[in-house]
């Protein structure tokens, strides 16, 4: 059976933990479908607009060689995501291990056979971080 991958993120100021986590997700499947929150979910979310355009960040992880498909992600709710996707591995940094949100995911995705898998969250660098630093310089 083809493992089919999936990862989701904004993938704002792409850095190191971005790469990381692509080539890992890469590493754990046959085939890397990554999705790409859109500059409207991630205000919603985060209470701030991606300094990357949209258009751009898509461009960017759509032409590394770990990503075999790039998706907009419009939506939070993965299960609607599977839906449109069939993904059969999820892959997502180990800072959400252990949350109520994705203990019930995990046991939601264990009943249509999709594995969730945590890579090691960077500490050492985030778009967060990344932002902060540029906004003291400006």
């Amino acid at each position: 059976m083809i493992k089919i991958g999936y990862t989701a993120g904004v993938f704002d100021l792409f850095h190191i933990g971005h790469l990381n986590i692509l080539r890992n997700a890469k590493n754990n499947c046959d085939y890397l479908i990554v999705g790409i929150t859109t500059d409207e979910l991630a205000e919603k979310r985060k209470g701030k607009k991606p300094i990357i355009p949209f258009s751009e960040r898509i461009e960017i992880v759509k032409n590394l060689k770990f990503v075999d498909m790039v998706v907009p992600q419009n939506t939070m709710n993965k299960k609607e995501i599977w839906e449109n996707l069939k993904f059969n591995k999820m892959f997502v940094g180990d800072d959400w291990k252990g949350t109520p949100s994705w203990n019930n995911l995990e046991k939601e995705f264990n009943d249509i056979n999709v594995e969730i898998v945590y890579f090691p969250y960077t500490t050492h660098t985030s778009s967060t971080i990344l932002r902060d630093v540029l906004s003291k310089i400006k």
